[in-house]
């Protein structure tokens, strides 16, 4: 199956999902990638550690707000990418048909789940960082 469409799911889209979102769009440029939350508040800016993190990187993550999570967001993807196993469970409750596309950011990485640094010191956000960055190096090589 071809996947054009990537949705890259966590819980309040402003740490993780949206820093998977900005390094998949530079490694995959011809696909189309989205990030949401499943507990977001819509159009809250990304938590300044994450942008820290990504520009250390060379990456801007800085425009990206905030997106709460919809059925029809799930029904538009071909590929949901997930954080954490409940973010799994939690798609399945709000989009039943779309369990069966969902799978971890981690899939083909240690660590499987990528926890969320939400609040947590400059030196996490940078640690989660490489294993964000680490699991779509990962998913690019399969979805080329």
């Amino acid at each position: 199956m071809k996947y054009d469409k990537i949705l890259i799911v966590c819980t309040g889209n402003i740490c993780r999902s949206p820093t998977a979102e900005y390094i998949l769009k530079q490694l995959l440029p011809d696909l189309f990638i989205a990030s949401a939350g499943i507990n977001a508040t819509p159009n809250r800016k990304v938590e300044p550690k994450a942008i820290l993190s990504a520009h250390k990187n060379g990456i801007d993550i800085s425009p990206h707000i905030a997106r709460q999570l919809t059925p029809q967001m799930c029904e538009f993807s071909d590929l949901i990418l997930v954080m954490e196993e409940s973010h799994i469970e939690d798609i399945a409750l709000i989009c039943p048909q779309a369990r069966s596309k969902t799978m971890l950011l981690g899939q083909w990485t240690s660590p499987l789940f990528i926890q969320d640094p939400y609040k947590k010191s400059q030196d996490t956000f940078d640690q989660i960082y490489r294993q964000i960055e680490n699991a779509c190096k990962t998913w690019a090589e399969k979805l080329k």
